[in-house]
């Protein structure tokens, strides 16, 4: 199966050092470097892809991978016209995130939203607790999300591999868990959120070094559309 995506970016500060690790009676600190942020391209519309037996196929091939987001966005889409109609609305919801959340990367892939946060704009080291710049970027995703019903999101917690897969494993949770804790108490109903932590079984760049661990430490947010906005498109209720 072939996806494509077309990225936009909102501008980022560093916070300084972020590690999203530790180890056994120490802890190990990473800088955070900064990420060269690009424009935003024209979105690739929804309907490429047609995946007949949704997130169970998506989730192996998500597997196979390396990157169960990349599953989840497969294993989501319905293609054809109606993924033409759900893509339409997620153009317009990231172009409305994009404009509004200052700390994230948001990009169009498929039918589905990816938004990127680095973890050293989230938290502190070693830390689940969310920082003030986070909780104001979650409140403007969480504004998104209550205004855009016909959506699940999934929530994921990446670490770099500095320290312990356990202690990496348990972090990653948490975060996940923390994001997903605000976004309901900001009034998204629970049952649309799903956190999971990966420790460190999902980089998306090298490990070995500190840039590539930077990037790695990561909570990522992906928006696709639910079964009733799957059906709304399919009957021609949303256009």
């Amino acid at each position: 199966m072939l996806f494509t995506s077309c990225q936009t970016t909102a501008p980022t500060a560093s916070n300084g050092g972020n590690t999203g690790t530790t180890t056994t009676g120490s802890t190990t600190d990473n800088s955070t470097t900064e990420t060269e942020k690009k424009g935003m391209n024209k979105t690739t519309k929804g309907g490429i892809i047609g995946a007949g037996s949704g997130a169970v196929v998506g989730g192996i091939i998500g597997n196979r991978m390396g990157n169960t987001a990349a599953g989840a966005i497969i294993g989501a889409a319905v293609g054809g016209a109606t993924g033409a109609v759900i893509g339409r609305r997620m153009d317009k919801q990231a172009e409305e995130l994009e404009k509004s959340m200052e700390s994230a990367k948001v990009e169009r892939v498929g039918e589905a939203i990816r938004v990127n946060f680095d973890s050293g704009l989230l938290f502190q080291v070693n830390s689940a607790e969310l920082s003030a710049n986070a909780k104001r970027d979650i409140e403007k995703l969480a504004k998104s999300l209550n205004e855009n019903k016909g959506t699940n999101v999934i929530i994921e917690g990446h670490t770099d591999n500095t320290g312990s897969y356990e202690l990496n494993q348990k972090l990653s949770e948490r975060r996940a868990a923390a994001v997903a804790a605000y976004a309901r108490s900001l009034g998204v109903d629970g049952s649309r959120l799903q956190a999971k932590g990966y420790s460190y079984d999902q980089p998306i760049a090298d490990n070995s070094t500190a840039e590539g661990r930077s990037q790695n430490r990561r909570v990522e947010i992906i928006i696709v559309a639910n079964e009733e906005l799957k059906k709304a498109a399919e009957s021609g209720d949303v256009k």
